[in-house]
């Protein structure tokens, strides 16, 4: 029996967080068929940047790894789908390789992208851009971690949130497929001032109050505008 996805266990996981857990259970409200799809969004970039290589950390039996249209593309997964069957930590122990766009798809549990962040930052050409699925949870059981609901995001949000307070780099949300982020190297120009302390303490109520300042929310046009600047 596969315990995580049985959703028996799943609902008890829930009804125990419901007593234990946070008590917010507001929701935001998107739409997520009514926007461009992660792989729609990675094509036009390669299409608008002229890119030629591509980084995927997380291929879940390729659901975008294989729609990526590029001349060079790695994939990786310690489980199924891509190029490479290894955790992230192992493949950016070994990789010599740089690539034009890096997509963190992998363990969505905020210490694990944190050092993708870091990792994909050492190996991100110039003009190279970073980006994150699973950014934008609506519901507080999406975010929970360990996974207590079959449409699990993880709390991604919360290392976009800390990507946000550091100054050497200029993140962004896209509202699109569960929320793209967007991580620029380049001088943050909209720094997010919350101290070490609140960052470590942060809640999906402050997430629902102050999404759109945390999350530097975007259109997906507003999106290809800042790129077609950089």
């Amino acid at each position: 029996m596969n315990y995580k996805n049985n959703k028996y266990i799943l609902k008890f996981k829930r009804f125990l967080y419901y007593i234990y857990g946070e008590k917010f259970f507001k929701q935001l409200d998107y739409n997520w068929s009514d926007y461009p799809s992660r792989s729609e969004i990675i094509n036009k970039l390669i299409a608008t940047k002229k890119y030629s290589s591509f980084l995927e950390i997380g291929c879940d039996k390729n659901v975008n790894f294989s729609n990526v249209s590029i001349s060079r593309k790695v994939g990786v997964d310690p489980n199924s789908g891509g190029t490479h069957k290894m955790t992230s930590d192992e493949f950016f122990k070994i990789n010599k390789e740089k690539f034009d766009l890096i997509f963190i798809d992998g363990l969505h549990v905020t210490s694990q992208v944190d050092r993708d962040i870091d990792n994909s930052l050492k190996c991100i050409n110039k003009n190279g851009l970073i980006l994150l699925h699973d950014c934008l949870p609506k519901k507080i059981w999406h975010q929970v971690v360990p996974c207590i609901y079959p449409k699990w995001n993880g709390d991604v949000w919360k290392s976009i949130v800390k990507s946000r307070t550091r100054d050497d780099i200029n993140t962004y949300t896209i509202i699109a497929d569960h929320g793209i982020g967007l991580i620029i190297k380049e001088k943050n120009k909209k720094i997010l001032n919350l101290s070490k302390e609140k960052l470590k303490k942060l809640k999906f109520k402050d997430y629902f109050n102050n999404h759109s300042e945390y999350m530097n929310l975007i259109s997906v046009e507003k999106f290809f505008d800042i790129v077609k600047q950089q």
